[in-house]
């Protein structure tokens, strides 16, 4: 068994409840892990093996760029996502941080975490 981590995907992003955060947009950061049975490709030293971190950071940025109200709702379509294309994810944690958020008081950041298990 093994993790494939991705840290502080840095975007930017059109997602939250508000009609401006439609137009203005926020900073966002990602992280993600997941886990899979990483012993076949550690040894035969094969991309088509294991977990390819490029597809994920792809499915993180499509699905980023896709406006949704709530931040929940962009991280049940990452994992979705990855479950689908990635078979030999067996475990996924996604967080979505908005930096700066506008609710007014001084927050460095909200984020939010979801998981998934197949």
């Amino acid at each position: 068994m093994g993790k494939v981590r991705l840290d502080n995907i840095r975007l930017y992003a059109f997602h939250g409840c508000l009609q401006e955060e439609g137009v203005i947009g926020s900073d966002y950061r990602v992280d993600l892990e997941v886990t899979a049975d990483l012993e076949k490709p550690s040894r035969s030293d094969r991309l088509s093996e294991t977990v390819d971190y490029v597809h994920l950071h792809a499915i993180v940025r499509e699905e980023m760029g896709i406006r949704s109200k709530l931040l929940e709702s962009v991280a049940a379509r990452i994992l979705d996502r990855i479950f689908l294309e990635i078979p030999e994810v067996i475990t996924g944690e996604v967080a979505i941080s908005k930096i700066n958020p506008p609710l007014g008081g001084d927050v460095q950041q909200v984020t939010v975490i979801l998981s998934k298990t197949r």
